[in-house]
């Protein structure tokens, strides 16, 4: 019978599948970044881009503090969010309504990040893995400003730019039903 694994073996486990997620993650917010049409929101994909490379980096030093190889173990979680971003891509959207779909994929990624990130923050702290730790909450630190900045993004125009253009289609639609019931009226006169 095998022996059981220990939390060390868990928290290794789920080191190798936030650097296989990260390294994900690099591929999909290019592609996001190219897609959005707002400025701001591409300067956010690439500016979180660059902090993922930082924080690649950051998973090897954390590796390397505890003596382990670095290696990654395939994600399927972040695979899934990133075949559903892959998806909102396809669709045929107008711009702002594509940009506000793309905010609400990567906020999918920053949420399942920050749970994991979060998780290995609490680990390290209970085994003592200090240096761990520091390097891991300053991902997850940074994994909040990303989500807070999509969230600021979204509030702050993009989602009321979506719905607006949503709305003049629906009153587009009530002047077009409005202008035959007004022109079949007429015809009874």
């Amino acid at each position: 019978m095998a022996e059981a694994g220990t939390l060390h073996d868990a928290f290794i486990d789920e080191l190798r599948d936030a650097y296989d997620a990260e390294k994900q993650l690099t591929k999909a917010l290019a592609k996001l970044a190219k897609a959005a049409t707002n400025p701001k929101l591409r300067d956010a994909f690439e500016t979180h881009l660059e902090e993922t490379q930082r924080q690649i980096t950051r998973l090897e030093q954390v590796f390397e503090s505890l003596d382990e190889k670095v290696r990654g173990k395939h994600c399927d979680g972040i695979a899934g969010i990133i075949e559903e971003g892959k998806s909102v891509m396809e669709e045929n959207f107008d711009n702002t309504t594509m940009d506000a779909c793309l905010i609400a994929a990567g906020q999918r990624a920053e949420h399942y990040e920050m749970a994991a990130y979060g998780t290995l923050v609490a680990w390290a702290q209970t085994m003592g893995h200090t240096d761990a730790a520091r390097l891991l909450q300053q991902t997850l630190d940074e994994e909040k400003a990303a989500d807070k900045k999509l969230s600021g993004l979204a509030e702050g125009g993009i989602n009321k730019g979506a719905a607006n253009a949503a709305h003049a289609e629906d009153d587009e639609e009530l002047v077009g039903a409005g202008s035959a019931r007004k022109n079949s009226k007429s015809g009874r006169r």
